[in-house]
């Protein structure tokens, strides 16, 4: 007797929406019943690896589809796993809410899409039949040898049946009552090409209709010789493991025999931020042994810093764990993961000299994953480093990007060191007072502006023998570097007693907030900078805490003066009739706060509004006395 079941609310509002939208390609349904009959197969074959006690264990692993132009049916039979009873209430009546919630909203916001664009991204691909049928009957076999054998029916409405039934052999047969207007779907011609464009890597044969050839290559993509592989071929490979709809930035085919056979197809995503509707959740490779899938998403076969590229890799010796959920951690697979690392990287290496505009496409976007690398990843460390590009001095456009090879190249006369400054981004390092000294006497710089840099120097402290120095490090020494061009006319440096007033009034206003107060030898266009006498590691802790989102303390620095400035100028004149002024104070505070706020550390910019305000209205006329400096 046939017991009657309710479907949840989420799959009647999913039904709904697939039988009543408008598709453009209502073909899809076919791949996502074929698919689900790859992975029962899929399933039945990785139980054979050790277990050759189920039902029918020799028989052909293989899908057949059947078209019945007289009945108006359509059937897909497999030989896989089969579902028992409660798999069918388990599998076919239920579905994760949040899945179903997702593909509903996702159809709200696209404005009913084509089928292809959402359909199979959220376990919801079964229920696109109803996109062509009127009626679905689910005949299915337990693999297990006493299992009994049920179907499933429903007409898409708002509930189900399951009722015991008849079939000799394990697998299932999905029966598809097609509707009026989908009886196109019942020519052997017309789903020969849906398969061939959709499904023509599934592992296992199709056979459509009486022929005894099977329909689609089989032959996995990764295991072809990639000179009889078109680009068409590999975009669509990409698209099927993705759904990612851009083409990939690059692609790497490889296969080898010593020290172990695999074959790897690899890419790197035309953008690095993941579509909500990739079938791909979490990083990592799709990882097979002999053409059976062990993990969906391997993290052992690439170092972190690489987990952007996705792809497939197949082993022939790869010893599976007992579960056959896992393989061993062992020698293999480290053999495995250093030859794949090694690989991705030269490939990067050949294409930044090959093909500089490609790989900075990469490099843009994923080049913070790539940084990283240099951080947590010592031992890759030589490699990496020429992969690493920034934007400079040299030039005034922020998308123009050096190697660290070229930068090392027009090394300035004497300049044996690299220098670089940190900052928030390209146009506000470009205004840095730290510059000065160094345009003055023709030094390139680099600039770091990535929030990941500060992490990236932890294990990036010299390159080819050159130290990686911080322009506002206190101790660099550049009268040797490179050539002094005419300095810009200046007013005269205050006498040593004047500037030495100035100089205890910042000291006196500042107080612990800086480590000193100094001439600045350097200086020549700005008024003031922070140096650290610090090393870089302990000077960048807080940008690295900053990033990572925790509690941090802004480094105290020293703060240099230049004396010849006009501001200092003023201040000082100021401060010879009025020792006393609250203004001079507030000027004090606000050239100290502009300094952080150049070197991109300042904690609260706004906080300087009121300050700032209050010295506009004295420079156009009102009475410092009057306005409420220091209260």
């Amino acid at each position: 007797m046939a017991e009657t079941f309710t479907f949840q609310a989420e799959i009647q509002q999913l039904l709904d929406i697939l039988v009543h939208s408008l598709y453009t390609e209502r073909e899809i349904f076919l791949r996502e019943v074929i698919s689900n009959a790859s992975d029962a197969l899929n399933r039945v074959q990785f139980e054979l690896l050790t277990n050759r006690d189920i039902r029918d264990a020799d028989a052909e692993l293989a899908i057949e589809i059947k078209a019945d132009e007289t009945a108006g049916t359509l059937t897909i039979s497999d030989t896989g796993i089969g579902m028992t009873h409660d798999d069918l209430v388990n599998n076919l009546g239920v579905i994760a809410r949040s899945g179903a919630k997702a593909f509903i909203q996702a159809m709200k916001e696209r404005n009913a899409p084509a089928a292809q664009d959402v359909i199979g991204q959220f376990g919801v691909g079964f229920y696109s039949i109803f996109m062509v049928a009127d009626k679905v009957r689910v005949v299915s076999r337990s693999h297990q040898n006493d299992a009994p054998v049920f179907a499933w029916e429903s007409t898409g409405g708002a509930t189900f049946t399951i009722e015991p039934a008849e079939r000799e052999a394990r697998g299932t047969d999905i029966i598809l009552y097609m509707k009026e207007d989908a009886k196109e779907f019942l020519s052997n011609w017309k789903l020969k090409d849906i398969v061939r464009r959709h499904s023509d890597y599934i592992a296992f044969p199709i056979y459509i209709g009486d022929e005894e050839e099977a329909t689609n290559k089989q032959q996995a993509l990764w295991r072809q010789d990639p000179k009889e592989i078109t680009d068409e071929q590999y975009d669509s490979f990409y698209k099927n493991l993705t759904l990612d709809w851009e083409p990939p930035l690059h692609r790497i085919h490889m296969r080898a025999d010593v020290p172990l056979q695999f074959y790897a197809v690899l890419f790197v995503p035309g953008n690095p931020e993941m579509s909500v509707l990739s079938p791909r959740r979490e990083a990592g490779l799709k990882l097979y042994a002999r053409k059976v899938l062990i993990q969906e998403y391997s993290k052992d076969l690439l170092p972190e810093y690489l987990q952007f590229v996705q792809g497939v890799v197949d082993s022939e010796d790869l010893p599976l764990n007992v579960n056959r959920e896992s393989v061993q951690a062992n020698k293999v697979m480290a053999n495995l993961k250093k030859t794949l690392t090694g690989k991705v990287l030269s490939e990067f290496k050949r294409l930044a000299q090959k093909d500089k505009d490609a790989y900075l496409k990469i490099f843009n976007a994923f080049g913070r994953f790539i940084k990283q690398g240099i951080a947590i990843s010592p031992v890759d460390r030589t490699e990496i480093e020429p992969l690493l590009y920034f934007a400079s001095t040299r030039s005034a456009n922020p998308d123009e990007l050096f190697s660290l090879d070229e930068y090392v190249e027009r090394l300035a006369s004497n300049q044996d060191e690299i220098y670089y400054i940190m900052g928030e981004d390209f146009h506000s390092a470009a205004r840095s007072p730290h510059l000065d000294a160094f345009r003055q006497r023709g030094i390139e710089v680099l600039y770091f502006t990535d929030a990941v840099d500060s992490f990236m120097l932890m294990g990036l402290n010299d390159y080819k023998g050159k130290r990686l120095r911080n322009v506002d490090e206190a101790d660099i020494d550049l009268s040797a570097v490179g050539e002094a061009q005419a300095d810009t006319p200046q007013p005269e440096r205050l006498p040593e007693d004047t500037f030495g007033a100035l100089r205890q009034r910042f000291a006196e206003v500042l107080g612990e907030q800086v480590r000193e107060v100094r001439e600045s030898k350097s200086l020549t266009g700005s008024p003031a900078r922070l140096v650290s006498d610090e090393n870089s590691t302990t000077r960048n802790m807080f940008r690295i805490n900053r990033l990572l989102d925790r509690e941090y303390e802004l480094p105290v620095k020293i703060l240099e003066l230049n004396p010849r400035h006009p501001l200092m100028h003023n201040l000082s004149a100021r401060l010879a009739n009025e020792g006393d002024s609250a203004l001079i104070n507030a000027v004090v505070e606000q050239v100290f706060e502009t300094a952080l706020l150049q070197d991109g550390i300042h904690p609260d910019p706004a906080s300087m509004a009121a300050r700032l305000t209050l010295l506009m209205q004295a420079a156009t006329g009102s009475n410092p006395g009057d306005l409420p400096f220091g209260q």
